[in-house]
């Protein structure tokens, strides 16, 4: 029986009957942000719409994601790891069940099962797990859609830059190649949000509706309006070696970690501050990525105008997360410096390890670092506000979490087609408690980085690399390999992690 809340009380579909206030349900997601960056986990951006989100809901300190954006995006929509989705790797179709770069019709989406309990469900932003024919969010569950398809564009014209191509924007079942001079890529994917909520209001009051917002923001190109960047210039140049402090200190007066906070493993590739001869030029790189994340947590400050303003907010379910950790990719550049139209710079690895302090690795790693989101749920009534929740959670979660809130089932069959058994675990108990029963096991493998979690332990590696073994009970930055001490652990969490790539798809040479 498929339960969900009302007022304070979780309670059944069969009680409650046909005119439950079934609450609507908004997924609010960043591209590339760290986990430290926003202001409520520590971060000096300032970030006060979601600070106000976290101060009225739960953070969780312990939630994965899968390391980079296509992989966390099938994840997240359909509940099932991203090899079963059959997007393991990213937009290439490699001919293998797991990695053909699209969701495959063995999955559904959040749109798709919602919608037997009545949810309309629109998106508004970056989609990423499909560009071809029947792939786009509409063949997928998604009433309306306006944003990216693919991976990334010019913020400011995506008709522009090197990543420039004409089919990157779509408008429901068109392709969009309508840029206003204006146009700003997270500003435009906030008008569509605000707007879908205010049509809804108009259009379907009385019916519950879901409401994906995917932001570009704060992935690469470094692109912002040049007042917002030159609020921040200046703020970065103490450098990263004071700010990771400042962090840290930030983030133990937080409460976000019971006892110390954990200490980082060293990265030998980032220089020391006092080292660096470009110091200005690495200022503006971050105050550009600050501005970007200041635009994004204005859009959500205005989407969640928009909520008050159709007099649901007290009854909406807000989730907001990140896909991956911040970017170590190398800094390099193309065009103008950081900030304007047609620029593509990268902030680069230095201020990556300040993104994901006090954590180890970036994006695409399998490291705490990569695969680690800030998550903030805020649910007048149901979350009590202020609370931090160590929990371990996956983005597979979010997909049977959001069917029991909403009181649908997940599906057996589609169309007469057998469905794969979903793979994550409702996170309704930690709503109530803070805490629930953990997954016996959680793994990722992407680009052949693997890494698996039992318990507290985590077993990783990087491509063709040894296996790392860390107790993450007491060494969450990952900074005491374990492995030589403990080689039966090491064999146990291997035969687990082999077990779960056979049985997910991984391809062979990755398990």
């Amino acid at each position: 029986m498929a339960k969900f809340f009302v007022g304070n009380c979780l309670t059944s579909a069969e009680d409650i009957g046909a005119n439950a206030r079934r609450p609507n349900i908004v997924l609010i997601m960043a591209d590339d942000l760290g986990f430290s960056d926003l202001g409520c986990y520590g971060g000096e951006i300032e970030t006060p719409n979601l600070d106000r989100l976290a101060a009225g809901g739960m953070r969780f300190t312990q939630f994965y994601n899968c390391g980079r954006c296509c992989p966390t995006r099938a994840a997240l929509l359909t509940g099932l790891y991203p090899h079963q989705a059959g997007v393991g790797g990213m937009e290439e179709d490699r001919g293998l069940p797991g990695y053909r770069g699209f969701l495959n019709r063995r999955s559904i989406t959040i749109a798709e099962g919602l919608a037997p309990a009545g949810y309309r469900s629109t998106m508004s932003g970056k989609w990423n797990v499909g560009f071809g024919k029947g792939q786009w969010p509409v063949d997928r569950g998604f009433a309306r859609h306006f944003g990216l398809l693919r991976g990334a564009a010019d913020y400011f014209d995506p008709r522009v830059g090197p990543r420039r191509n004409a089919s990157l924007f779509a408008l429901d079942r068109e392709t969009y190649t309508e840029f206003p001079a204006d146009f700003y890529a997270t500003d435009a994917f906030t008008d569509y949000a605000v707007r879908y909520v205010e049509d809804h209001r108009k259009q379907s009051a009385a019916d519950p509706f879901f409401l994906y917002v995917a932001y570009t923001a704060p992935h690469s190109p470094l692109q912002a309006p040049p007042e917002l960047i030159a609020k921040y210039r200046g703020r970065y140049g103490v450098g990263w070696d004071e700010l990771i402090r400042r962090r840290r200190a930030r983030q133990k007066e937080l409460g976000l970690w019971v006892g110390d906070v954990p200490e980082t493993a060293v990265d030998k590739q980032v220089r020391a501050w006092t080292e660096v001869e470009n110091a200005d030029q690495l200022d503006l790189k971050m105050a550009v990525y600050a501005a970007q994340v200041d635009r994004l947590d204005q859009g959500v400050g205005r989407i969640v105008d928009g909520l008050r303003k159709a007099d649901v907010f007290s009854n909406t379910l807000i989730l907001f997360l990140s896909d991956n950790g911040g970017d170590g990719a190398p800094e390099g550049a193309v065009g103008p410096e950081p900030g304007p139209k047609g620029s593509s710079h990268i902030y680069g690895r230095a201020w990556a390890h300040l993104s994901n302090t006090p954590l180890s690795g970036y994006k695409r790693e399998m490291d705490e670092g990569g695969i680690s989101t800030p998550l903030i749920a805020h649910w007048p009534g149901v979350i009590e506000p202020g609370r931090v929740s160590a929990a371990p959670g996956h983005v597979i979660d979010l997909l049977p979490t959001l069917l029991e809130v909403a009181g649908a089932e997940y599906p057996r069959t589609v169309a007469g087609e057998a469905i794969t058994p979903v793979e994550g675990k409702s996170l309704v108990p930690v709503f109530r408690t803070g805490t629930r029963a953990p997954h016996e096991t959680l793994a990722w493998e992407h680009d052949g980085r693997r890494a698996v979690r039992a318990g507290d332990w985590k077993l990783v590696a990087d491509r063709n690399g040894p296996w790392r073994l860390y107790d993450l009970a007491s060494d969450r930055g990952e900074a005491r390999d374990r492995a030589a001490e403990e080689p039966a652990r090491v064999e146990e969490l291997k035969r687990a992690y082999e077990a779960w790539a056979k049985r997910v798809g991984v391809a062979e040479e990755r398990r």
